[in-house]
């Protein structure tokens, strides 16, 4: 009997979160079920493939060496899947590109649109998520291309760098905050109002509130930039967005974008893959024309 590939996506998440509960949330299905699924894995290989502790799962040697051709299997399949679909739309390829809520609140869809726009025998799936998360899809093979923060774990995938954003202070019209700059550090006092946990610019913050030794008050912590936005126009702290999404938003909501004086508030955007794009493919001339449009 061969392993189903929904078990070998199951394993793949269990090995790179390290905690079934989370890799069975992902999969949409149950604790016990993908807990069956892994035991299941483990008698058709005749190999133990995690060892269980209370802090969640290490691999073994056997559950490494399957984790790399389970990575193989899967993005193989993602690309079967993709180019079929292509006879049914008409088009010759498809390049799915997984952009981190930075670049895709500012700048990515526009240069992805641009791109778009002179290749008609092209689909480009464009996809929002963490830059973390984007890093595990792109290492995986699930996303072609991926669109991330500077500082990611990139080992062992291609990358170039792409653009760059710079943090603000969000802060109500009638905040008596005054000037057109301001140190992180001043926001320290103050009530936050910041992404979930899991995104990059969460633990960046975090990271340099550390650094000045002095707590940050996270009081509201949502999903999106407008969600941020929304927050503090209602009073219940400051948030930190990069500039342009900032502006974006703060006009119709009588908020104030003040940009950050720390140099760590200048972020660098970078473009990766798993290996160096094919010359003469889609995803080179993709990659090519972003690095064109940052520069």
């Amino acid at each position: 009997m061969l392993p189903d590939i929904d078990s070998l996506a199951l394993f793949v998440r269990a090995a790179e979160m390290g905690n079934l509960t989370r890799a069975a949330e992902a999969s949409h299905i149950t604790v016990p079920a993908a807990s069956r699924r892994l035991a299941l894995l483990e008698h058709q290989f005749k190999a133990t493939l995690f060892e269980r502790h209370s802090r969640g799962l290490q691999l073994t040697p056997a559950g490494e060496h399957l984790l790399a051709m389970a990575r193989e299997i899967i993005a193989g399949v993602h690309h079967l899947r993709a180019e079929m679909g292509n006879y049914a739309s008409g088009r010759h390829a498809v390049l799915r590109v997984h952009g981190n809520t930075s670049a895709m609140t500012q700048f990515l869809p526009a240069d992805v649109a641009e791109f778009q726009a002179g290749h008609d025998d092209l689909r480009i799936l464009l996809e929002e998520c963490w830059s973390d998360e984007a890093v595990r899809r792109v290492k995986a093979g699930a996303a072609d291309l991926g669109v991330v923060v500077e500082g990611c774990d990139l080992g062992g995938l291609w990358h170039r760098p792409y653009r760059s954003d710079q943090l603000a202070a969000v802060i109500r019209d009638d905040d008596p905050i005054q000037g057109d700059t301001l140190p992180f550090q001043a926001l320290l006092e103050r009530d936050l109002v910041g992404l979930e946990g899991g995104s990059t610019l969460t633990r960046l913050l975090a990271e340099q509130a550390v650094r000045h030794e002095r707590p940050m008050a996270l009081r509201v912590q949502v999903r999106s930039f407008e969600a941020v936005c929304r927050a503090v126009e209602a009073g219940l702290g400051v948030g930190v967005l990069p500039l342009a999404a900032a502006r974006g938003f703060a006009p119709a909501m009588g908020l104030r974008a003040l940009p950050l004086q720390d140099a760590w508030a200048l972020r660098r955007m970078v473009l990766c893959t798993r290996e160096a794009p094919r010359d003469g493919s889609p995803l080179q001339a993709l990659v090519r024309h972003l690095e064109v449009a940052g520069a």
